[in-house]
């Protein structure tokens, strides 16, 4: 599927991976945006179906993915009970690229350099649709969650909070 851009659907590592997978998904093109509620905007879903790969360093060479919907942010305390760990961060953006493969503003467990454990946010499942990045700017794969989870062979939990903007 096409949103604003047209032309032929794409191939990237990740919509490459999502299809050896089996996984029934679809692609769409929105083009490049600024933010997380202009690409829900721009593909017509609410914020909350947009989900965002967060990369979570617990360790050297220890990483995972953290799915969490538009709206929301990970709550390190519920991360670190979740996982039984005291540290974690965040690796910066050449870091990142290096684990995945990908760019930040393109990062999804689909297609990373390695199949890093996924961590899907349990508010996921609320939806009948969401759509996480296809592994370049303004491209997402649009699934049902339980596919999602089963593909990744994620772990669900609770493990964020609303987003209450930069002061929450």
């Amino acid at each position: 599927m096409s949103g604003d851009a047209s032309g032929p659907t794409p191939v990237t590592r990740a919509t490459e991976a999502a299809a050896a997978l089996g996984i029934p998904h679809r692609v769409v093109v929105f083009g490049r945006v600024s933010s997380a509620e202009e690409a829900a905007e721009k593909q017509g879903i609410p914020l909350a179906a947009l989900l965002r790969t967060i990369v979570v360093r617990r360790g050297a060479d220890d990483y995972l993915f953290v799915l969490v919907p538009g709206g929301r942010r990970f709550d390190w305390p519920k991360l670190r009970a979740l996982l039984g760990v005291t540290r974690m961060s965040l690796p910066d953006k050449d870091e990142a690229r290096e684990v995945t493969g990908y760019e930040r503003g393109t990062i999804t467990p689909f297609g990373s350099e390695r199949a890093w454990p996924t961590i899907v946010d349990a508010t996921v499942l609320d939806h009948a649709e969401v759509s996480i990045g296809g592994g370049a700017f303004g491209v997402a794969l649009r699934l049902a969650p339980a596919e999602l989870v089963a593909g990744l062979g994620a772990q669900v939990a609770d493990v964020s909070i609303p987003d209450e903007g930069p002061e929450g």
